[in-house]
């Protein structure tokens, strides 16, 4: 199917209200294809979808796509979904997430931004340079950028950013003219066993890549390294970033709200990239937005103002609000590199106050395969609260539980407790000023933030 083929399509996806599927609806939508879909439960993101004129089913039943002729799903999709089973009976086009998205990018020089962390914010920064420098990408991505507050939109440029998910290897369908790959590291264990794995299906991923495209790659990750020693590819332009890449840095600057660093091509000072957001990594991550921007016809200049304004995406090191100087950050990182990064960036957020950190793992796998990892990067923050594992779509496995990770760290520090709400009570009241606390994991764990907050307000009322 072409994309002048499905403009002329009702189509119904499954899962409406997930941040990938969303943003794709939310596209097309705008081209004026007729769209529903169906999830588990209602929520703000299918009531805005509501509003755009999409139909919204609750629950999953075969009658939902009745008037449906396109059908998108996920691998989250089981099998047994009523609705995935009739369009088959039906012989109703099903299409995987991916798939959808690539042919919404196929008229468009496409960027697809990869890597096993900063997916989200490289792919939100790219977006928001380019808006600066008056390109008008269209864009989809896994999270809500702040600014706009939303994750897709459908532009009038030429230039289409989307968010690349290795996962599950859907991220092939793209065949983009460009990419970002920003580290490679083992994760996604229920999918790839080993990391000789994950790097080939990278490999397939860049070559994907269109000829005549360019490829950004971060070398700071070993990853990436080995990645790159395995590409013959002379006919796409392949720039590297990092300590010894072409485009590299010197003169950093960390604060705890922001950063910058001064940005090298080649021996050559470019510029002063400054953020109003935290983090060594996020310098990285600009970088790399900066590169992909150059190489689509964005001048330097507004790229750098566009990512001076950038202001962060959604569960991205996200402050949801500070009450009496106790600050409630969130964020979404579910590996032990991100974990890290994030508990570092937040140490140096908090100054002289307290980190105080909930984790919720997020899946049983990835609990089993990286449980030292985590207890080493969680030992960083001054108290520890874990939840049980959020399971995602897996089973349970045997003897694989959050104390996995407990068991590694002081127990002086660390805190076992399945239960949100005494995990909300206790902090509510241990909180002093200067403390930052943060709420960390893919799962449901966000959704302590609110209420964190407003037991405080109440505390100190």
């Amino acid at each position: 199917m072409n994309l002048a083929e499905l403009d002329r399509k009702r189509v119904h996806f499954i899962g409406l209200g997930g941040a990938g599927m969303s943003g794709i609806a939310r596209i097309m939508i705008s081209r004026g294809i007729n769209v529903s879909g169906s999830d588990a439960k209602d929520s703000p993101v299918l009531e805005g979808l509501r509003t755009l004129g999409a139909t919204v089913f609750i629950g999953h039943h075969a009658s939902n796509i009745s008037n449906a002729e396109v059908l998108v799903y996920t691998s989250a999709i089981s099998e047994s979904n009523p609705e995935l089973i009739s369009a088959k009976e039906a012989g109703i086009l099903i299409l995987t997430r991916a798939k959808a998205l690539s042919i919404l990018m196929s008229g468009s020089k496409a960027i697809a931004v990869a890597g096993t962390h900063g997916k989200t914010t490289t792919t939100s920064m790219l977006t928001v340079a380019l808006q600066s420098a008056g390109m008008d990408p269209s864009f989809a991505i896994g999270g809500a950028i702040n600014r706009s507050g939303t994750n897709a939109h459908l532009g009038t440029g030429e230039v289409f950013v989307a968010e690349a998910d290795e996962s599950d290897g859907s991220f092939l369908e793209y065949k983009p003219l460009g990419a970002i790959i920003t580290n490679i590291e083992l994760d996604h264990v229920d999918h790839f066993p080993d990391l000789e794995s994950v790097l080939k299906i990278f490999e397939e991923f860049v070559a994907s890549i269109k000829p005549g495209g360019f490829l950004v790659a971060g070398i700071d990750s070993p990853g990436v390294v080995e990645l790159l020693s395995r590409i013959n590819r002379s006919d796409i332009a392949i720039h590297t970033y990092g300590a010894d890449g072409e485009f590299s840095f010197s003169h950093q600057s960390l604060a705890a709200k922001g950063g910058s660093v001064r940005v090298i091509r080649r021996g050559k000072v470019l510029g002063e990239l400054v953020l109003t957001i935290p983090g060594a990594h996020n310098l990285q991550n600009a970088t790399a937005a900066l590169v992909a921007g150059l190489e689509v016809g964005a001048s330097f200049p507004q790229l750098l103002d566009g990512l001076e304004s950038f202001s962060g995406a959604r569960r991205r090191f996200e402050n949801r609000g500070t009450v009496n100087g106790i600050t409630v950050i969130d964020d979404y990182g579910h590996h032990p590199t991100e974990v890290r990064v994030t508990l570092e960036t937040a140490r140096r957020f908090a100054g002289s106050g307290r980190v105080i950190v909930i984790f919720q793992p997020h899946r049983y796998s990835r609990t089993a395969m990286f449980a030292s990892d985590f207890a080493n990067a969680l030992s960083l923050a001054d108290q520890i609260y874990l939840l049980e594992i959020y399971a995602a779509s897996e089973q349970p496995i045997a003897g694989v539980s959050s104390l996995l990770i407990t068991k590694e760290i002081d127990s002086n520090k660390v805190k076992y407790q399945p239960s949100m709400i005494e995990v909300v009570e206790e902090i509510s009241e241990l909180a002093k000023p200067g403390d930052v606390v943060v709420t960390l994991g893919a799962g449901d764990v966000n959704s302590l933030a609110p209420v964190l907050l407003k037991n405080l307000e109440d505390r100190f009322a």
